[in-house]
C-alpha cells in the first residue's frame, strides 16, 4: 500500500497551495511536474488564437531555434529580459562566466530587432558583492551597438537589509535602443500637489499645472508606485521567485511599443511579458530553456483568457494535477 508520506512533496506543494522556490529545486520538484509539459527543448507552441508564441529552448544555444520561433513573427520592435542573476547563479559559475553567458543572448536579441528598437533589462546589484553583476554587465554592454537610454529604479516596498546597512528595496532596469524606437510618455498614478516651474508660452506667464497634459506626475526613472508582487496578490504565480510586476511591464510595452507590434522576451519565467502583452494588444514571442516555465506561460495565458485573472494568489497553475495524483496516492 502506498503512503501519502512516501511523499513529502505533496504535503509542501498543498500546504496552503503553493509550488516551492522552482529555481531552487534540487529536481525533485520539476520531476513532479515535467509530466504535464506539452513543451520539451526546441518545442513551440502557438498561440490558437493567433496572436503568439511560447517555446522551450536557449537563449544561448542552436540559433536555428531562434530563428525558426522568430521566422513567422518577423522582427521585434521591443525587448524585455529578466535574465537568472540571483545567488543561486553564481554558485554555479563566476561572474566573468555569467558575463559571457549574457554577451550571447544580447547578440542573438540584437539580430532579432527592428532597425528601431528598445532593449530593457532587469538586472540585480548584489550589494554584498561589489554590486555584481551589474557594472560587469554595463561594461560589456557599451561593447555592443546598443546605445544607452536610461538606468530605472524600481523601489520595492520589502527589501534584504542588517541594522548596520541601508535596506536593500531597489530593482535595476537598464534602458537601451537601436537605433530611433518609439517613446509614448507615460503618467504614473500619482497626483501632482506642487505649484511652481513658471516660463512664458504664447507671451503669457504659464504655471506647470497648466502646460500639463496629465494630472498625474509624469514616469521617470525612478518608479515608487509599482508594488512588488507577493503572495496575497492576484497576478502572483507561486514558484516563480522574484517575477515582475504586471503594471511594470505594461509600462514598458506602452511606452516603448505600438498596439499590433511584436514584443520578445527570451527569458519567460512566470509569462508576465506575455501576458502583459495580451493585455495591452501587442505580440509576443516568447520561450524559456525551462518546459515547466515554458508549460506556466502558456497556463497563464490561458488562465487570463478563462478567468480574467492575472494569476493564481493563492493558488497555483499545476494545481488540479497535482491534487489528482495526491488523491489517486492516497486511495491506493
Amino acid at each position: 500500500m502506498l503512503n501519502v508520506g512516501d511523499y513529502p512533496f505533496f504535503f509542501k506543494v498543498m500546504k496552503n497551495n503553493p509550488l516551492p522556490r522552482l529555481d531552487l529545486d534540487d529536481g525533485a520538484v520539476r520531476k513532479k511536474l515535467l509530466p504535464y509539459c506539452r513543451l520539451k527543448k526546441d518545442r513551440i507552441w502557438h498561440d490558437p488564437e493567433g496572436k503568439h508564441i511560447i517555446g522551450c529552448g536557449d537563449a544561448t544555444g542552436d540559433a536555428g531555434f531562434i530563428e525558426e520561433i522568430f521566422r513567422e513573427s518577423g522582427k521585434s520592435t521591443l525587448a524585455i529580459f529578466d535574465p537568472p542573476y540571483n545567488l543561486a547563479v553564481f554558485e554555479r559559475q563566476t561572474v566573468d562566466e555569467y558575463i559571457d553567458w549574457c554577451r550571447t543572448w544580447v547578440d542573438n536579441c540584437y539580430k532579432l530587432l527592428a532597425d528601431n528598437a528598445a532593449f530593457y533589462v532587469w538586472l540585480g546589484a548584489d550589494q554584498r558583492e561589489h554590486f555584481q553583476p551589474l557594472p560587469q554587465f554595463m561594461i560589456m554592454m557599451a561593447e555592443t551597438d546598443f546605445t544607452a537610454r536610461s538606468f530605472i529604479t524600481m523601489r520595492n516596498q520589502r527589501g534584504y537589509g542588517t541594522q548596520k546597512n541601508w535596506m536593500a528595496v531597489r530593482q535595476e532596469l537598464l534602458y537601451y535602443v537601436k537605433g530611433e524606437p518609439v517613446f509614448n510618455v507615460q503618467y504614473t498614478d500619482i497626483p501632482k500637489i506642487l505649484r511652481g516651474y513658471y516660463k512664458e508660452v504664447n507671451g503669457r506667464l504659464t504655471e506647470n499645472m497648466e502646460r500639463s497634459r496629465s494630472a498625474n506626475i509624469r514616469a521617470g526613472n525612478v518608479w515608487v508606485d509599482i508594488q512588488q508582487v507577493f503572495y496575497r496578490m492576484e497576478e502572483n504565480v507561486n514558484g516563480c521567485y522574484a517575477q515582475k510586476p504586471l503594471k511594470a511591464i505594461e509600462r514598458i510595452i506602452q511606452a516603448s511599443s505600438n498596439e499590433n507590434d511584436t514584443v520578445t522576451d527570451f527569458f519567460s519565467h512566470s509569462g508576465t511579458t506575455l501576458l502583459a502583452c495580451e493585455r495591452t494588444g501587442r505580440k509576443c514571442v516568447t520561450f524559456d530553456i525551462d518546459p515547466v516555465y515554458a508549460e506556466i506561460t502558456i497556463r497563464r495565458l490561458e488562465h487570463y483568457r478563462a478567468t480574467g485573472k492575472t494569476g493564481w494568489q493563492n493558488s497555483h497553475p499545476f494545481e488540479r494535477e497535482l491534487e489528482e495524483k495526491k488523491a489517486a496516492v492516497v486511495s491506493a
